[in-house]
């Protein structure tokens, strides 16, 4: 007399999933008991507690918050309304709008272009020497990320002058710091497999990277091209606020001739601009992720 023997639980060997039909072991619910639930809190309970601390060393009267939007409000409306509109259609300030736009652009071409190299050498699974060139252009990418905009900005108006010519430095520095991070970060991220059939064939350092790796990662770098436009152009409207010229120069005047309803102005231009920058990078990094995928 046989006795009937219940089927396994699983896929059938074969299957479209490719699996051999052993049965998959169900993972094990357990609560979440003392220890953890000790260390969640505590964890909890000691963030509140530095932040507390955090307020009262640094002598924030937290009392005077709730009437900050009310005086804020009475500020901007006796102030700062209406803006200066004359102020901004004049021929010089949209001048100065363009010379932005042709800064950040600049900026962005040149920086790129010398983030490309260094994100290659400073990547830590493709980098051609891991002991020289891996570190040295690790640094340069740190160096130039590490100092903000502003100060290579303020830096470089001592060096140079007054003018583009430092502003452009000055975000070019911006984009090998900040492009290079983040295409050294996607390079590290590629699949080993295209890398080690390209070596196979015996070639060298150059031709793996251009035939294993950019293909993997052109289209995440074009996406970091486009973000990278569009935070340098941001950056571009205030650098001249420092002797770089741009939007910020006239900003600059405005404020220290205390011209309040000139200065809501330009920021609300500069506020028009930087959105509309947005919407276009966001148009162009879906249009070159689908031209590219």
């Amino acid at each position: 007399m046989s006795v009937p023997v219940s089927a396994p639980r699983g896929p059938l060997p074969g299957g479209p999933d490719g699996s051999d039909g052993a049965p998959r072991p169900l993972p094990e619910w357990s609560r979440f008991r003392f220890p953890q639930s000790l260390y969640k809190y505590g964890a909890l309970l000691g963030s509140l507690a530095f932040v507390w601390w955090a307020l009262d060393v640094l002598r924030i009267d937290v009392e005077r918050l709730p009437g900050l939007f009310e005086r804020l409000g009475t500020v901007l409306a006796t102030r700062y309304w209406p803006p200066d509109l004359n102020r901004i259609t004049q021929p010089d300030f949209l001048a100065s709008v363009v010379d932005t736009f042709q800064m950040s652009y600049v900026a962005t071409v040149v920086g790129l272009l010398l983030a490309v190299p260094l994100a290659w050498f400073a990547s830590f699974n493709m980098t051609p020497s891991r002991r020289v060139l891996y570190p040295a252009c690790r640094l340069v990418v740190m160096a130039c990320r590490s100092v903000h905009e502003m100060i290579w900005t303020i830096v470089l108006v001592a060096i140079v002058g007054f003018g583009m010519l430092p502003g452009t430095l000055a975000m070019t520095l911006f984009c090998i710091g900040f492009g290079g991070k983040l295409m050294a970060e996607a390079i590290e991220a590629i699949r080993k497999g295209p890398v080690e059939a390209i070596r196979a064939t015996g070639a060298g350092h150059l031709k793996v990277f251009v035939y294993a790796v950019l293909p993997q990662v052109r289209v995440a770098w074009a996406g970091i091209a486009i973000y990278t436009w569009d935070v340098v152009f941001r950056a571009s409207t205030v650098v001249g606020f420092f002797g770089a010229g741009g939007m910020g120069h006239y900003l600059r005047e405005s404020v220290q001739r205390v011209e309040s309803r000139e200065v809501s102005a330009i920021i609300l231009t500069i506020v028009a601009i930087v959105i509309v920058a947005e919407l276009f990078s966001a148009w162009i990094r879906s249009r070159i992720a689908r031209a590219l995928a």
